[in-house]
């Protein structure tokens, strides 16, 4: 029988965790253990802010775990090898991150000593598969406790709740429910609900600011981000400075639709400027650096990774193997990539890298080729369809 009630509560101060945090104190009596894990998008003042919510709703203590270079090296910088995109839309910015909370909110369980652990999640979505599959894994002698879940609460009903227990509560103010994070943010609300609504301009976090034009300069080593403009900095970094950058045209707004892990489909709004445009830029320097088969083959293992972490199937080795896959096909996968930043879009003008398989010396594509003959290429049309020819000889009517 477990004595000690100390709990460790993943906390975003959101709604769901402060309805938890206060039920979990007053209700349950738990020593409750706030901690929320930083994986980008948030100022020390935000997350001070945070914190100082966590004790207003009666946490023993408020933790905040700085993960988001953890973030990139673990996730993000495979997704970027990979040019991840879930239904050729979505660069996973939430349930990627999920999965570094989940493993960061354990391991401090583990190191605290306690017996319970608790998510905000609810019963409908991914994230309660994400969280209690990794706490499962890591620490099965750990119980999981899930108030919104379990308790099937609606929105309105944890409002009603946290006003009854005297906490200040501005949730009606908040149409949309908005996840921010190094790899983009996510934006929920009643539009997403159906099948035929966009978002309105004001539901996206970053709004118009410039016009025109803008060229920019991004720098690829081995295929991460090193530099912008040739400024260099650490990949995170740089993507917060392309991030700032492209917001400013409002770049990166979408609405992705998608197989849900409980099986059913969901529908939410996302704004990634620095994901779309790192993955499409480094998907173009692939294009000119590797061969026809390594392209191939990384876009249908980089597509099972992709739904693997979607799925919260990160600790499967599985993924380590594919891990050592993408990281191998990165080694040619330098240098500088061109684009041009408009208003709501931008364009991929062009790339230079001494890897660029263009620059052969046997010839360009559409001009005369310097390492075959006329006689030669003649032959090789001929073998190469050869079996074709058999085919519809063998199978054509007579």
């Amino acid at each position: 029988m477990k004595t000690s009630k100390k709990l460790v509560l993943a906390y975003s101060g959101g709604l769901d965790t402060s309805y938890c945090a206060v039920h979990l104190t007053k209700d349950k009596h738990f020593e409750v253990h706030a901690v929320s894990v930083n994986t980008g998008g948030f100022s020390p003042n935000e997350i001070k802010d945070i914190e100082t919510n966590a004790y207003k709703m009666g946490v023993s203590t408020y933790k905040n775990i700085d993960a988001v270079t953890t973030f990139y090296q673990k996730v993000v910088k495979y997704l970027i090898f990979g040019n991840v995109l879930k239904n050729n839309t979505y660069p996973l910015s939430v349930s990627a991150e999920r999965i570094v909370q989940a493993i960061e909110i354990i391991e401090y369980a583990k190191s605290i000593n306690a017996n319970y652990i608790a998510h905000g999640s609810t019963g409908a979505g991914n994230d309660q598969v994400r969280f209690d599959m990794i706490f499962q894994t890591l620490a099965p002698e750990i119980e999981i406790i899930t108030p919104i879940r379990d308790q099937k609460l609606a929105r309105q009903e944890e409002i009603d709740y946290l006003k009854a227990n005297n906490v200040d509560a501005s949730w009606e103010k908040s149409k949309y429910s908005v996840n921010k994070g190094l790899w983009g943010t996510s934006v929920g609300g009643e539009e997403t609900l159906t099948s035929e609504k966009a978002l309105p301009e004001e539901a996206y976090p970053s709004q118009l600011q410039k016009e025109g034009e803008e060229k920019v300069q991004l720098t690829f080593l081995k295929g991460e981000l090193i530099a912008i403009n040739q400024q260099q900095n650490t990949p995170e970094i740089n993507i917060e400075i392309l991030n700032n950058l492209a917001a400013a045209y409002a770049i990166g707004r979408d609405i992705h639709v998608g197989d849900t892990i409980v099986g059913i489909k969901g529908r939410v709004g996302f704004e990634a400027a620095a994901a779309i445009i790192t993955i499409k830029a480094h998907h173009l320097l692939e294009k000119h650096t590797l061969t026809k088969w390594q392209l191939q083959h990384k876009e249908y293992l980089s597509n099972f990774y992709g739904m693997h972490l979607h799925e919260g199937q990160y600790l499967d080795p599985v993924m380590r193997d594919m891990e050592a896959f993408l990281q191998n096909s990165q080694a040619k996968v330098s240098g500088d990539v061109f684009i041009t930043l408009k208003p709501y879009h931008f364009t991929l003008d062009g790339i230079h890298s001494k890897h660029d398989l263009m620059n052969a010396k046997f010839g360009s594509y559409g001009e005369m080729n310097s390492g075959w003959t006329a006689d030669e290429a003649k032959g090789f049309i001929k073998i190469i369809g050869n079996q074709n020819k058999i085919y519809q000889q063998v199978n054509s009517e007579a």
